[in-house]
């Protein structure tokens, strides 16, 4: 168990890729606390159609420590309530994963500036609190890790300008954040996934799935679980020298240049 007794929080934990990492830590030994605005998973009408467990009930199942904390994540107080009852309740914080994200989809002239703030207010301040709130806990760690995660999305159009702006910023937030937090020993990566099998790809058509997976030269769309095991690497001592990274884990549906 590389994570045994690590302590961390997974934003979003609830549902899809945050659920996903949350089961993969406790299957390394991680205490994990998921913070999201609801306990019970979510349901989709093509992916996680009979995920109806919580979170913390499979933590437990697999032998390791998980609690649930009611958190929004685009509220600053309620942000800095989680990780106090995180730090009271295991002693410190080891590990931050932001993962908790929302999507609207529309383009420039369809989405509502409101819809705009939404989006990027969770996806990205959202992301920029936690990690602030976080990093005073983090260096007193000895073995600080904050894995960001972004999407394919933050290197190029498709997915809305609010969606993928917040992404790009991501991953350039994680160099800037490495820079400042290296000589404490903690290390900043993203994930950037690519197709995920999750209940919130219920805004897609069937015809959009397919089409996203015959891009995908694995011949098969990602699983939670696949995020989850990027996200143990980034987060134990393998990758103690490893910093300031975007990690793209897609299946290859980003390696063919666009112009062939």
């Amino acid at each position: 168990m590389i994570l045994k007794d690590r302590i961390s929080i997974v934003t979003g934990g609830s549902s899809g890729i945050g659920r996903g990492i949350a089961l993969e830590f406790a299957r390394e030994g991680a205490n994990v606390v998921i913070a999201d605005k609801q306990e019970s998973p979510l349901q989709g009408k093509y992916h996680e159609k009979d995920t109806t467990t919580p979170t913390g009930q499979e933590i437990e199942r697999l032998g390791a420590h998980g609690i649930f904390i009611q958190t929004d994540i685009s509220d600053e107080s309620q942000i800095t309530q989680m990780i106090q009852q995180t730090v009271d309740q295991f002693g410190g914080v080891d590990i931050l994963v932001n993962n908790a994200g929302i999507h609207i989809p529309g383009g420039a002239q369809d989405i509502s500036i409101a819809d705009w703030d939404k989006v990027v207010g969770v996806n990205l301040r959202g992301v920029f609190m936690t990690t602030k709130l976080t990093i005073p806990h983090l260096k007193k760690s000895d073995f600080g890790r904050i894995i960001q995660i972004a999407s394919i999305h933050a290197y190029g159009g498709g997915a809305g300008p609010a969606y993928a702006s917040a992404k790009a910023a991501v991953v350039n937030m994680v160099k800037d954040t490495a820079l400042e937090v290296g000589k404490f020993g903690i290390t900043v990566n993203a994930i950037s996934p690519g197709y995920i099998e999750t209940a919130i790809q219920d805004y897609l058509t069937l015809a959009q799935i397919e089409s996203s997976l015959e891009k995908t030269p694995m011949q098969r769309l990602g699983l939670p679980k696949d995020i989850g095991r990027a996200a143990v690497f980034f987060a134990s001592d393998d990758a103690e020298w490893i910093t300031g990274t975007s990690l793209l884990v897609d299946g290859g549906a980003s390696a063919k240049a666009s112009s062939l």
